[in-house]
Protein backbone atom coordinates (compact mmCIF):
# COMPACT_ATOMS: atom_id res chain seq x y z
CA UNK A 1 0.00 0.00 0.00
CA UNK A 2 2.54 2.49 0.86
CA UNK A 3 4.37 1.44 -2.62
CA UNK A 4 1.46 2.54 -4.49
CA UNK A 5 0.79 5.45 -2.54
CA UNK A 6 4.37 6.62 -3.05
CA UNK A 7 3.84 6.04 -6.75
CA UNK A 8 0.75 7.90 -6.81
CA UNK A 9 2.56 10.98 -5.30
CA UNK A 10 5.55 11.07 -7.30
CA UNK A 11 3.03 10.48 -10.31
CA UNK A 12 1.54 14.10 -9.15
CA UNK A 13 4.54 15.54 -8.49
CA UNK A 14 6.11 14.92 -12.18
CA UNK A 15 2.11 16.31 -13.41
CA UNK A 16 2.74 19.49 -11.87
CA UNK A 17 6.14 19.52 -12.80
CA UNK A 18 5.15 18.65 -16.30
CA UNK A 19 2.25 21.38 -16.11
CA UNK A 20 4.98 23.98 -14.86
CA UNK A 21 7.30 23.28 -17.65
CA UNK A 22 4.34 24.00 -20.00
CA UNK A 23 3.28 26.79 -18.38
CA UNK A 24 7.15 28.10 -18.42
CA UNK A 25 6.83 27.51 -22.01
CA UNK A 26 4.18 29.27 -23.02
CA UNK A 27 5.05 31.87 -20.35
CA UNK A 28 8.18 32.10 -22.57
CA UNK A 29 6.75 32.31 -25.97
CA UNK A 30 4.32 34.97 -25.03
CA UNK A 31 7.74 36.98 -23.54
CA UNK A 32 10.02 36.35 -26.80
CA UNK A 33 6.22 37.60 -28.95
CA UNK A 34 5.86 40.72 -26.62
CA UNK A 35 9.96 41.79 -26.98
CA UNK A 36 9.51 41.00 -30.92
CA UNK A 37 6.40 43.26 -31.06
CA UNK A 38 8.06 45.76 -28.70
CA UNK A 39 11.63 45.89 -30.56
CA UNK A 40 9.68 46.04 -33.96
CA UNK A 41 7.84 49.58 -32.86
CA UNK A 42 10.75 50.49 -31.78
CA UNK A 43 13.27 52.65 -33.73
CA UNK A 44 16.75 50.91 -34.35
CA UNK A 45 19.85 52.92 -35.00
CA UNK A 46 23.26 51.00 -36.05
CA UNK A 47 26.20 52.70 -34.05
CA UNK A 48 29.75 52.15 -33.49
CA UNK A 49 32.21 52.93 -30.97
CA UNK A 50 33.66 56.47 -32.27
CA UNK A 51 33.12 59.69 -31.52
CA UNK A 52 30.62 61.32 -33.76
CA UNK A 53 28.24 58.51 -32.20
CA UNK A 54 28.46 60.70 -29.30
CA UNK A 55 25.61 62.91 -28.99
CA UNK A 56 23.09 59.99 -29.50
CA UNK A 57 24.88 57.72 -26.44
CA UNK A 58 24.63 61.27 -24.40
CA UNK A 59 20.86 61.18 -25.10
CA UNK A 60 20.22 57.70 -24.44
CA UNK A 61 22.37 57.70 -21.20
CA UNK A 62 20.45 60.96 -20.04
CA UNK A 63 16.95 59.09 -20.41
CA UNK A 64 16.37 62.02 -23.36
CA UNK A 65 14.91 60.08 -25.35
CA UNK A 66 12.30 58.43 -23.00
CA UNK A 67 11.37 61.99 -21.87
CA UNK A 68 10.10 62.36 -25.60
CA UNK A 69 8.36 58.86 -24.92
CA UNK A 70 10.67 57.62 -27.80
CA UNK A 71 11.19 53.96 -27.83
CA UNK A 72 14.60 54.13 -29.10
CA UNK A 73 17.06 50.50 -29.39
CA UNK A 74 20.65 51.32 -30.29
CA UNK A 75 22.11 48.58 -32.14
CA UNK A 76 26.13 48.43 -31.77
CA UNK A 77 28.64 47.69 -33.96
CA UNK A 78 32.41 47.38 -34.04
CA UNK A 79 32.79 47.43 -37.92
CA UNK A 80 30.85 49.51 -41.04
CA UNK A 81 30.27 46.67 -42.77
CA UNK A 82 28.44 45.58 -39.94
CA UNK A 83 26.35 48.45 -40.06
CA UNK A 84 25.82 48.57 -43.86
CA UNK A 85 24.33 44.87 -43.69
CA UNK A 86 21.77 45.72 -40.94
CA UNK A 87 20.72 49.13 -42.80
CA UNK A 88 20.23 47.57 -46.51
CA UNK A 89 18.75 44.32 -44.74
CA UNK A 90 16.61 46.56 -42.81
CA UNK A 91 16.86 45.40 -39.43
CA UNK A 92 17.55 48.71 -38.09
CA UNK A 93 15.79 52.41 -39.54
CA UNK A 94 18.79 54.56 -39.52
CA UNK A 95 22.70 54.37 -38.89
CA UNK A 96 26.00 56.63 -38.15
CA UNK A 97 27.78 55.83 -41.57
CA UNK A 98 30.19 57.99 -44.25
CA UNK A 99 29.19 59.50 -47.76
CA UNK A 100 31.02 56.99 -49.26
CA UNK A 101 29.01 54.13 -47.66
CA UNK A 102 25.94 55.90 -48.08
CA UNK A 103 26.01 57.05 -51.73
CA UNK A 104 27.39 53.43 -52.71
CA UNK A 105 24.20 51.70 -50.84
CA UNK A 106 21.99 54.48 -52.62
CA UNK A 107 23.74 53.52 -56.05
CA UNK A 108 22.72 50.02 -55.27
CA UNK A 109 19.42 50.44 -55.03
CA UNK A 110 19.04 51.54 -50.98
CA UNK A 111 17.02 55.01 -50.84
CA UNK A 112 18.97 56.24 -47.99
CA UNK A 113 17.53 60.15 -45.91
CA UNK A 114 20.63 62.15 -45.09
CA UNK A 115 19.00 63.72 -41.25
CA UNK A 116 22.55 65.19 -40.60
CA UNK A 117 26.34 65.23 -41.44
CA UNK A 118 28.20 64.33 -38.02
CA UNK A 119 31.25 65.67 -36.63
CA UNK A 120 33.28 62.22 -38.23
CA UNK A 121 37.28 62.93 -38.34
CA UNK A 122 40.20 60.68 -39.73
CA UNK A 123 43.63 60.58 -39.31
CA UNK A 124 46.37 58.66 -41.00
CA UNK A 125 48.37 57.11 -38.44
CA UNK A 126 51.75 55.66 -39.00
CA UNK A 127 53.84 53.18 -36.80
CA UNK A 128 56.65 55.25 -35.14
CA UNK A 129 58.55 51.51 -34.94
CA UNK A 130 57.79 51.40 -38.63
CA UNK A 131 59.22 55.11 -38.75
CA UNK A 132 56.60 55.92 -40.85
CA UNK A 133 56.03 60.12 -40.74
CA UNK A 134 54.99 60.88 -43.96
CA UNK A 135 53.00 59.25 -47.19
CA UNK A 136 55.95 58.88 -49.29
CA UNK A 137 57.67 56.61 -46.95
CA UNK A 138 54.31 54.32 -47.36
CA UNK A 139 56.05 52.75 -50.47
CA UNK A 140 56.16 48.74 -49.71
CA UNK A 141 54.08 49.05 -46.15
CA UNK A 142 50.55 48.26 -45.17
CA UNK A 143 47.59 50.41 -44.75
CA UNK A 144 44.71 49.20 -42.50
CA UNK A 145 41.25 50.87 -44.02
CA UNK A 146 38.15 49.12 -44.82
CA UNK A 147 37.00 49.11 -49.08
CA UNK A 148 34.10 51.06 -50.68
CA UNK A 149 34.35 53.24 -47.24
CA UNK A 150 35.57 56.71 -46.45
CA UNK A 151 39.05 55.29 -45.42
CA UNK A 152 39.05 53.60 -48.61
CA UNK A 153 38.84 57.32 -50.69
CA UNK A 154 41.00 59.16 -47.95
CA UNK A 155 43.99 56.81 -48.60
CA UNK A 156 43.46 57.64 -52.56
CA UNK A 157 43.30 61.62 -51.26
CA UNK A 158 46.43 61.05 -49.23
CA UNK A 159 48.52 59.55 -52.06
CA UNK A 160 47.28 61.55 -55.27
CA UNK A 161 50.67 62.95 -56.46
CA UNK A 162 53.09 61.30 -53.88
CA UNK A 163 55.96 59.12 -55.06
CA UNK A 164 56.62 55.73 -53.12
CA UNK A 165 59.79 53.72 -53.81
CA UNK A 166 57.39 50.44 -53.92
CA UNK A 167 53.70 49.30 -54.13
CA UNK A 168 51.28 50.82 -50.88
CA UNK A 169 49.41 47.88 -49.77
CA UNK A 170 45.52 48.28 -48.20
CA UNK A 171 44.66 45.68 -45.53
CA UNK A 172 40.95 45.53 -44.90
CA UNK A 173 40.66 45.59 -41.39
CA UNK A 174 36.98 46.97 -40.82
CA UNK A 175 37.13 47.12 -36.99
CA UNK A 176 38.02 49.93 -35.70
CA UNK A 177 39.05 48.57 -32.23
CA UNK A 178 40.97 45.50 -34.18
CA UNK A 179 43.04 48.48 -35.73
CA UNK A 180 44.07 50.40 -33.01
CA UNK A 181 45.50 46.82 -31.15
CA UNK A 182 47.08 45.81 -34.20
CA UNK A 183 48.87 49.59 -34.13
CA UNK A 184 50.23 48.51 -30.55
CA UNK A 185 51.46 45.18 -31.47
CA UNK A 186 53.49 46.49 -34.50
CA UNK A 187 51.30 44.67 -37.08
CA UNK A 188 50.20 47.10 -39.12
CA UNK A 189 52.60 50.49 -40.64
CA UNK A 190 50.05 52.61 -41.03
CA UNK A 191 46.28 52.97 -40.78
CA UNK A 192 43.08 54.95 -40.60
CA UNK A 193 41.63 55.73 -37.39
CA UNK A 194 39.07 58.24 -36.39
CA UNK A 195 38.33 59.31 -32.82
CA UNK A 196 38.53 58.43 -30.18
CA UNK A 197 40.91 55.73 -31.29
CA UNK A 198 43.21 58.70 -32.89
CA UNK A 199 43.95 60.13 -29.99
CA UNK A 200 44.76 56.82 -28.15
CA UNK A 201 47.28 56.28 -31.27
CA UNK A 202 48.77 59.92 -30.56
CA UNK A 203 49.15 59.33 -26.81
CA UNK A 204 51.20 56.27 -27.74
CA UNK A 205 53.23 58.70 -29.74
CA UNK A 206 52.96 57.02 -33.08
CA UNK A 207 52.64 60.25 -35.52
CA UNK A 208 49.95 61.66 -37.49
CA UNK A 209 50.45 61.12 -41.29
CA UNK A 210 47.41 62.67 -43.12
CA UNK A 211 44.10 64.36 -41.16
CA UNK A 212 40.60 64.91 -42.71
CA UNK A 213 40.53 68.30 -40.29
CA UNK A 214 43.35 69.67 -41.93
CA UNK A 215 42.04 68.87 -45.49
CA UNK A 216 38.52 70.61 -44.70
CA UNK A 217 37.05 67.00 -45.37
CA UNK A 218 33.51 66.43 -43.65
CA UNK A 219 32.28 62.54 -44.37
CA UNK A 220 30.30 61.57 -41.05
CA UNK A 221 26.48 61.36 -41.84
CA UNK A 222 23.70 59.79 -40.04
CA UNK A 223 21.14 58.35 -42.27
CA UNK A 224 17.66 56.95 -42.39
CA UNK A 225 16.06 54.54 -44.38
CA UNK A 226 13.51 56.23 -47.16
CA UNK A 227 11.05 53.29 -46.40
CA UNK A 228 11.45 54.72 -42.64
CA UNK A 229 10.80 58.12 -43.14
CA UNK A 230 7.70 57.66 -45.54
CA UNK A 231 5.69 56.07 -42.61
CA UNK A 232 4.34 58.52 -40.27
CA UNK A 233 5.00 56.65 -37.02
CA UNK A 234 8.27 55.98 -37.59
CA UNK A 235 9.09 59.61 -38.84
CA UNK A 236 7.18 61.25 -35.41
CA UNK A 237 10.26 58.53 -33.80
CA UNK A 238 12.68 60.21 -36.30
CA UNK A 239 11.49 63.62 -35.34
CA UNK A 240 11.97 62.76 -31.87
CA UNK A 241 14.80 61.29 -31.91
CA UNK A 242 16.50 63.98 -33.78
CA UNK A 243 14.98 67.14 -31.10
CA UNK A 244 17.10 64.64 -28.46
CA UNK A 245 20.14 65.11 -30.65
CA UNK A 246 19.99 68.51 -30.77
CA UNK A 247 19.72 68.79 -27.44
CA UNK A 248 22.92 66.31 -26.57
CA UNK A 249 24.74 67.77 -29.29
CA UNK A 250 23.90 71.35 -27.55
CA UNK A 251 25.24 69.70 -23.94
CA UNK A 252 28.23 68.73 -25.30
CA UNK A 253 28.82 71.76 -26.84
CA UNK A 254 28.47 74.15 -23.48
CA UNK A 255 30.14 71.03 -21.30
CA UNK A 256 32.96 69.53 -23.10
CA UNK A 257 33.26 66.09 -24.20
CA UNK A 258 35.20 65.48 -21.09
CA UNK A 259 32.24 66.22 -18.87
CA UNK A 260 31.15 63.05 -20.54
CA UNK A 261 34.30 60.72 -19.63
CA UNK A 262 32.17 57.71 -18.39
CA UNK A 263 29.73 57.54 -21.68
CA UNK A 264 32.50 57.59 -23.69
CA UNK A 265 34.57 54.94 -21.98
CA UNK A 266 31.45 52.74 -21.84
CA UNK A 267 30.62 53.25 -25.23
CA UNK A 268 33.98 53.34 -27.21
CA UNK A 269 36.12 51.32 -25.26
CA UNK A 270 38.71 53.45 -25.03
CA UNK A 271 41.72 51.12 -23.76
CA UNK A 272 43.02 53.78 -21.19
CA UNK A 273 41.40 56.54 -18.83
CA UNK A 274 43.77 59.22 -20.06
CA UNK A 275 42.85 59.02 -23.65
CA UNK A 276 39.57 61.55 -23.20
CA UNK A 277 42.02 63.96 -21.13
CA UNK A 278 43.58 64.25 -24.92
CA UNK A 279 40.73 64.55 -26.85
CA UNK A 280 41.01 67.30 -29.05
CA UNK A 281 38.34 70.03 -28.60
CA UNK A 282 35.50 68.78 -30.21
CA UNK A 283 32.74 70.83 -31.92
CA UNK A 284 28.73 68.86 -32.35
CA UNK A 285 26.87 70.69 -34.89
CA UNK A 286 23.16 70.10 -34.37
CA UNK A 287 21.48 68.62 -37.31
CA UNK A 288 22.11 69.88 -40.50
CA UNK A 289 22.20 68.23 -44.05
CA UNK A 290 26.12 67.23 -45.59
CA UNK A 291 27.59 69.88 -47.70
CA UNK A 292 27.32 69.56 -51.15
CA UNK A 293 30.84 69.20 -52.01
CA UNK A 294 31.39 66.70 -49.81
CA UNK A 295 28.54 64.32 -51.52
CA UNK A 296 30.26 65.36 -54.95
CA UNK A 297 33.55 63.99 -53.80
CA UNK A 298 32.30 60.92 -52.30
CA UNK A 299 30.25 60.17 -55.57
CA UNK A 300 32.91 61.13 -58.07
CA UNK A 301 35.35 59.09 -56.70
CA UNK A 302 33.20 56.04 -56.28
CA UNK A 303 31.93 56.69 -60.11
CA UNK A 304 36.24 56.42 -61.36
Amino acid sequence: MKKILGLFFALLWLMSCGQSYEEQRRLTRAERAEQRRQDSLALKVAVMPTIDCLPIFVAAERGWFDSLKIDVRLRPFKAQMDVDTALVGGSVEGAVSDLVRTERMKKRGTPLHYATATNASWQLIGNRLARVKETRQLGDKMVAMARFSATDMLTDLALDGVKTSATVYRVQINDVALRLQMLRNNEMDALWLPEPQATAARVLRHPVIWDTEKNDIRLGVLVFRERAMKDKRIRSQINGFMKAYNEACDSLNQLGAAHYSAIIEKHCATPFHRVVEKLPKLKFPRAAAPREKDIEMARKWLGK
